[in-house]
């Protein structure tokens, strides 16, 4: 689905980490773990061409449409006071595959209901985005980027400012995602929620590791 060769990454010319090399197939869930600024958030604005590489190449499968990729960055202050209902806010997932059209379709609707319903959210569909808890909210958006995409969702640290039962929560949503073979990379700090769920480990720091969670725990003398 995505492979990268020997890739450098940072800003204005100046690398934060160098030489990643690693793949990401059909169906896996890759967990990126790391210390704060060695580049983790920096890798998923690369994977979502939001920046370019400073060297090296990330190499897209071509049956893979930039509409079938889904999105959760970690929340903002900006986005808690939305002014917008439930519904609304999913809904406006499927806005790159609307384009210039003013309205949406009654089956852009329904599978706006149906992500909403997927992610127990039925009975929230009408209230506030504002009026909901951050755990609520994360859910909200997570549905959002359901609209967005449907074969690879891509997540920076999903959880961050929720409470431990609301993290174990959408850590379980995230998990039933992939089993439905949704293709999974995230951005996390809790390596053993990481190794709980991932079937692929790459961590980032001075030395770089990449390959399956067995391998990863070996590698640490937890096996």
């Amino acid at each position: 689905m995505i492979k990268c060769e020997k890739l450098s990454l940072g800003y204005d010319g100046k690398a934060i980490v160098d030489n990643l090399d690693f793949e990401v197939s059909d169906g896996d869930y890759l967990c990126v773990i790391g210390e704060n600024g060695v580049g983790k958030s920096t890798l998923i604005k690369t994977l979502l061409k939001l920046i370019k590489p400073i060297s090296g190449e990330v190499i897209y499968n071509e049956n893979l449409l930039p509409t079938e990729i889904g999105y959760l960055s970690q929340q903002q202050q900006l986005l808690k006071d939305f002014p917008a209902s439930v519904f609304e806010i999913v809904l406006s997932g499927c806005q790159s595959k609307v384009g210039i059209r003013p309205f949406y379709k009654k089956e852009e609707k329904q599978t706006a209901k149906e992500k909403i319903e997927k992610l127990g959210l039925l009975d929230l569909m009408t209230r506030s985005f504002s009026e909901l808890s951050g755990g609520q909210q994360q859910r909200v958006l997570l549905a959002r980027a359901l609209m967005a995409g449907q074969r690879l969702m891509i997540l920076d640290e999903p959880v961050t400012g929720l409470d431990p039962e609301a993290s174990r929560n959408m850590y379980d949503i995230i998990n039933e995602l992939n089993k439905s073979n949704m293709t999974i990379i995230m951005i996390s700090h809790d390596i053993k929620v990481a190794l709980e769920y991932a079937t692929k480990v790459l961590y980032i720091g001075e030395h770089i590791f990449f390959g399956t969670t067995p391998e990863y725990k070996k590698s640490r003398g937890m096996a």
